[in-house]
């Protein structure tokens, strides 16, 4: 993400956990859902560990692909995940629903609970765990519903939450502190502690519509040619019509628009506004079909993809343990990687390591450790029938 001249605190370009909960084998898996996650990995580590320029901007500046759009893309496979783990195309009902949205939520303690432990370390990074524990709370009401109420509720989603979110906690043209300073006697902007729904970095609210959308993709057919051309053609056209109407919006509205007008028609990375969301529904789309196409196993040309990507695609289903390593290897190699990179050198070590790491582990070893810690939870509490 482009960071001011003053470099606060780098966030997280967090990470979906594969699905850990009857989710299918190895043999049925989507690669190109994998190398999603993967490349949204990749996204990550170049917000945290990438070298920057003068005035807090990327070197190269490309690297700005990756500020706001990781965290998306990590969410709408997050949803992804939740429908393959929990019917594919056709939703549970009846026990299995029930199943389903118990699973769910341990699930989510358990991210919540290896979230805490990582933000305890105290490094630079915003975590972005416990608020995806709080993502996937939010989603469970939602896994028995099919495709059109997953696609009204992500839209519902992506313009009520940033309006009301902006409207409270939004300063006065007059200068006057926001409604929600004044409710709380507290300065802008707030920052409530713990909460992960409204204020801090990834507002749930805001995030849900990426979840909600990756479940209503998880519930299409997606290894069809079709669907996956449809999802690149769908998504460049949501990106031009999110950061588009934005930049069209900014310029008609001049110096003298108030700050909540100026909010709400931004699309910059983490504004979480109504346009960034759909720009970045736009982006992950395209991301999730072109790879989806390159790695098909029907065609000797995806075939030979899918081995080549291999290691991304591997990084990607064992994201959590990946993010969670990257994580613990800042803490241990202290605060300067992050703040003060002299090259890119570190940021290439962390991804030739990372991709090296997951490509061994899951050709040797199989599903990730910390994999294995959440679907041994779920099954704890959830036996398989």
């Amino acid at each position: 993400m482009t960071q001011p001249p003053e470099r606060q605190v780098r966030t997280a370009e967090q990470v979906t956990p594969s699905p850990p909960t009857s989710a299918p084998d190895a043999r049925s898996r989507l690669t190109g859902v994998d190398v999603a996650r993967g490349v949204a990995i990749l996204g990550m580590f170049v917000a945290h560990l990438g070298d920057d320029g003068p005035g807090g901007r990327h070197d190269p500046e490309w690297f700005v692909v990756a500020d706001g759009r990781s965290a998306a893309l990590f969410a709408l496979l997050a949803g992804v995940s939740l429908a393959l783990a929990n019917g594919r195309r056709v939703p549970p009902t009846g026990l299995a629903l029930t199943r389903a949205r118990v699973a769910t939520f341990v699930r989510a303690a358990v991210l919540l609970v290896i979230g805490v432990v990582l933000v305890a370390l105290g490094t630079p990074v915003l975590v972005i765990l416990p608020a995806y524990a709080v993502m996937f709370a939010l989603a469970t009401p939602f896994l028995g519903l099919r495709r059109r109420w997953l696609l009204l509720g992500a839209g519902t989603a992506a313009v009520v939450s940033p309006t009301l979110i902006f409207a409270a906690t939004t300063p006065a043209p007059d200068g006057r502190p926001s409604v929600l300073a004044r409710f709380l006697g507290a300065a802008d902007p707030v920052e409530l502690p713990m909460d992960e729904l409204v204020t801090g970095p990834y507002p749930a609210l805001v995030y849900l519509a990426y979840v909600l959308l990756g479940l209503a993709l998880g519930r299409s057919d997606l290894t069809r040619a079709r669907t996956q051309a449809a999802l690149v053609g769908a998504g460049a056209a949501l990106a031009t019509l999110g950061w588009g109407t934005s930049r069209l919006a900014q310029d008609a509205l001049g110096a003298d628009a108030s700050p909540l007008a100026r909010r709400l028609v931004s699309a910059a990375a983490h504004d979480d506004s109504t346009l960034e969301v759909v720009g970045n529904w736009g982006s992950s789309l395209a991301v999730v079909g072109l790879l989806l196409l390159l790695t098909r196993p029907t065609t000797s040309a995806g075939r030979v993809t899918a081995a080549v990507l291999s290691p991304v695609a591997a990084a990607g289903a064992m994201s959590l343990s990946v993010y969670s390593v990257h994580i613990v290897a800042i803490a241990i190699l202290g605060n300067d990687v992050v703040w003060n990179p002299v090259s890119n050198g570190v940021l290439v070590t962390f991804v030739v390591v990372a991709l090296a790491g997951a490509w061994l582990w899951r050709r040797l070893i199989g599903r990730g450790p910390l994999e294995r810690l959440v679907r041994g939870a779920v099954h704890a509490v959830v036996p398989r029938t």
